[in-house]
């Protein structure tokens, strides 16, 4: 009964939902293409059939997903995967990682035809879903269908199962059709319990974001970028900015620069919707130097700020500086991944809202590889590593460290999809 209802009002909020595309597409013109995908219209070739299908709603899940599809493809080259994404900047991202080794559309809207045209088209023999993307629609009739829908790398914060507690007429009869979640920590696997999911559907892992690797390509274009921009001069980058954060970080290298004229900041969006805000931002407070990864003929050893509004190209763009900060931490938006940077042997500052990463924000601070700055204190930190890149040096080696040492959960669940998936 509660599915039908919540498929009701979903229907009811179409118009609102399309008009907010629609508007989203005037800042962010990507989001007007292949809209016929997200009602469940597009073109799959029949060679997809029977694929193992992936969920990963944004650039954040599908970095996680990356080194998950690799192991599929590896270790099942017969079957096709089809990956689904809800935007932009995660197509561009998982374009970027695998290219045509997959097969991409947008989810369908979680309507019970548009997700049913998908699953006909696909005939998934399983649906891993990426942390804790869940939609009612899209389980139920993955399940009718005969597949196995599997919840991995799953995180469950202590505001989100509140949220879910509060909806449990809908919420509770979903979790509890998973075939199995694979949680990220036991705290996590005891809050899905509390929202009465059977202990046995649920097993502990880890998380797969550890196991994240950087191809030799990217590194080689991060090499070029920074020899583009002057190979002795020290660069900062901060990532996957939100609004409200990025005139503070301009403030900050306001600051950086007084003291060390010849540093440059990478400064990247999280959305693509505001490129063109930020660059307008940044050449209001630097009236010279400000430069565009769109355009690489405007990067060059005059660059003082370039604005990193490409996507699917963050990886290269930290291996193309010395110190990070990542985004979403100085306002209360959560934070995002810390592990990308980390991976790369850089040094990492956040904000202290990282509400979204506690767990591994917490155990990759105890181990020295990320400070928590403050508005205030962000351009102290930048200059006391760019002053001593000997102590900078020793924390992103602590930050990689802490990633090598946490890998591993990659191969757990890779043994359990084999287990609960019949075929494979």
């Amino acid at each position: 009964m509660g599915r039908y209802l919540y498929s009701t009002l979903f229907y009811l909020i179409s118009p609102l939902i399309l008009a907010r595309l629609l508007y989203r597409s005037k800042r962010a013109p990507a989001y007007a293409k292949r809209w016929s995908e997200r009602l469940g219209f597009m073109h799959c070739p029949p060679e997809v059939r029977g694929a193992i299908w992936v969920h990963a709603v944004s650039v954040g899940e599908v970095v996680a997903a990356v080194p998950l599809i690799e192991r599929i493809l590896k270790q099942y080259p017969e079957r096709p995967v089809v990956v689904t994404t809800m935007t932009p900047t995660g197509s561009a991202r998982l374009k970027a990682a695998l290219g045509d080794q997959v097969f991409h559309v947008y989810a369908p809207y979680d309507t019970p035809d548009c997700v049913q045209r998908l699953i006909r088209k696909i005939q998934p023999s399983a649906l891993l879903i990426m942390e804790t993307e869940l939609w009612p629609n899209m389980l139920h009739y993955t399940r009718k269908s005969g597949a196995r829908v599997l919840l991995v790398n799953a995180r469950l914060s202590e505001r989100s199962m509140k949220g879910y507690a509060r909806v449990g007429w809908l919420a509770r009869p979903m979790l509890q059709s998973l075939s199995s979640i694979y949680a990220q920590d036991q705290a996590g696997a005891d809050r899905f319990q509390c929202l009465g999911v059977n202990p046995q559907q649920i097993e502990v892992t880890g998380s797969i974001k550890y196991d994240l690797s950087v191809a030799d390509e990217v590194l080689e274009r991060g090499r070029q970028l920074r020899t583009q921009m002057g190979i002795a001069r020290p660069v900062w980058i901060a990532a996957s900015t939100h609004e409200g954060e990025d005139d503070i970080i301009l403030k900050a290298h306001k600051t950086v620069q007084d003291v060390c004229p010849e540093a440059i900041l990478i400064l990247v969006p999280r959305h693509p919707e505001r490129f063109n805000d930020v660059v307008r931002l940044a050449a209001k407070v630097f009236e010279t130097g400000v430069s565009r990864k769109s355009d690489p003929e405007s990067i060059s050893e005059n660059t003082r700020i370039l604005v990193g509004d490409t996507m699917g190209e963050l990886m290269e763009m930290y291996a193309a500086s010395d110190i990070a900060f990542v985004g979403g931490s100085l306002i209360p938006r959560g934070g995002h991944n810390p592990l990308e940077p980390a991976a790369l042997g850089l040094p990492v500052m956040m904000g202290d809202g990282t509400f979204n990463f506690a767990e591994i924000c917490a155990a990759l601070e105890a181990a020295g590889g990320l400070h928590i700055v403050s508005e205030q204190s962000l351009s102290d930190q930048v200059l006391e590593w760019l002053k001593s890149p000997q102590r900078a040096a020793q924390v992103g080696e602590q930050a990689g460290q802490f990633v090598a040492e946490n890998r591993g959960a990659l191969d757990r669940v890779m043994a359990l999809i084999k287990r609960d998936v019949p075929g494979l």
